[in-house]
């Protein structure tokens, strides 16, 4: 270990970006909105508070959100456990701000003396570690790198027939600029043992559920653990990492679902199988192993666990319901990652999939797990009514669905972004 931190800046390919509350239900179908207003020179389209509008979704009204100190603006799923996204319109940000920045819990957030924090490494390792937070921030070399963070249930509210958990839609992540230190480093510290294959990590958030003794746990494979941009992050764009996102330190998994990246993190379990706690197990954050029908029920046995995720885009303007004029140009713009894999293209299409034109305006990601902003300028050639669909495609060929595949638990969803315009 050195014995001052040396602190840089990740940035090594400029060319190529959880289980939930026991009875939470999605909302029926009698209670979606879709409303379209007739007026005085034209139509106008209202949304009747309804922010993530798109065939299918579930999302509850605006009106009926409660709002919580410091995300103003964006939709309140659940207090207890805190749960919150943002509206895609407010993720029109290169870094995320930390007022539009998800949250995602599944136990109570904890209040945390960092004077008294210790992180313990142990399992199968050579060296039992128990680091202090002023350890954690100087004995390891400090990296800063832009990073996505993305609920593995994001896009659940495109589900049909529709899943139980959070109708999270569009907003359920983030990309913010994460600092602190490699988790290979503090496992290097330790000196694995070869037996090692798998990490258990645990948190300090207590469990809403008083019968449940084990605490939120998750894990990964070492060789993610030993990827140069896992780390054990403590500030979040410059700032201490604020409570509700995993103070006094938390894992940052990029290109894996948000469950992966531990926060309050407490222990790291190392160990010699892959890692088997409630979360880990059955069907939390786990996916069938081949297609499953619309409402399947599927083995246990023949779900495996969710990691990576797939090729997404979202669009961040315009807003739906935005005052669109024909014969003028407007510009579309949003932004595309690809989990493990790499952003190649992004077309889009204003005629419901009949023609597609390619964005030629993507800018280069500013690191490997961050993701891609891109712009098109479209020229509406007359009123009616439009809907913009985004897609992208990976380096494999594959692109994102038109209509979401299924699965029990509503993971990974990536359909084709649409979002409807009136055009006057």
């Amino acid at each position: 270990m050195s014995e001052q931190p040396r602190e840089r800046s990740i940035d090594l390919d400029q060319r190529q970006a959880g289980g939930e509350p026991d009875g939470v239900k999605p909302v029926s179908r009698g209670r979606r909105r879709f409303l379209f207003l007739a007026g005085a020179g034209g139509a106008a389209l209202a949304l009747g508070g309804v922010w993530g509008w798109e065939k299918g979704s579930r999302v509850a009204h605006a009106q009926q959100n409660p709002s919580y100190p410091g995300k103003e603006g964006l939709h309140v799923h659940n207090l207890r456990p805190l749960n919150i996204e943002a509206p895609p319109h407010l993720l029109d940000d290169e870094i995320t701000p930390i007022s539009r920045h998800f949250v995602r819990n599944n136990g109570l957030i904890p209040d945390v003396d960092p004077s008294a924090y210790r992180l313990t490494v142990d399992g199968e390792v050579e060296h039992e570690l128990s680091l202090s937070y002023h350890e954690l921030t100087h004995n390891f070399e400090i990296i800063t790198q832009p990073a996505l963070i993305e609920c593995g249930g994001n896009g659940r509210a495109s589900f049909d027939p529709p899943v139980r958990g959070n109708q999270w839609n569009r907003g359920a992540i983030g990309c913010a600029v994460w600092t602190g230190v490699r988790l290979r480093d503090i496992l290097e510290a330790a000196g694995l043992k070869p037996a090692a294959v798998y990490l258990g990590n645990y948190g300090l958030d207590e469990s809403l559920n008083p019968q449940r003794v084990e605490r939120f746990s998750r894990g990964i494979p070492i060789d993610k653990a030993l990827e140069p941009h896992t780390m054990v992050a403590f500030r979040m764009n410059g700032k201490p990492l604020p409570r509700e996102h995993g103070f006094p330190v938390r894992l940052v998994v990029p290109g894996w679902i948000g469950s992966a990246s531990q926060k309050w993190l407490s222990r790291i379990w190392v160990r010699d199988r892959v890692h088997d706690s409630a979360k880990m197990t059955g069907s939390s954050y786990r996916v069938p192993a081949y297609p499953v029908a619309p409402g399947a029920k599927v083995p246990k046995e023949d779900m495996v666990i969710a990691t990576a995720w797939h090729i997404k885009s979202v669009i961040t303007a315009p807003q739906q319901g935005a005052a669109i004029a024909s014969g003028q140009p407007l510009e579309i713009r949003g932004n595309a990652w690809a989990g493990e894999d790499i952003v190649k293209r992004v077309e889009l299409s204003f005629d419901h999939g009949r023609h597609w034109w390619v964005v030629n305006r993507m800018a280069q990601k500013s690191a490997k797990y961050a993701w891609h902003r891109w712009r098109f300028s479209w020229t509406p050639p007359k009123p009616g009514y439009y809907e913009v669909w985004a897609r992208a495609w990976d380096q494999n060929g594959n692109t994102q669905p038109p209509i979401q595949p299924w699965n029990p638990k509503g993971y990974l969803g990536n359909a084709i972004h649409r979002v409807p315009l009136q055009v006057s």
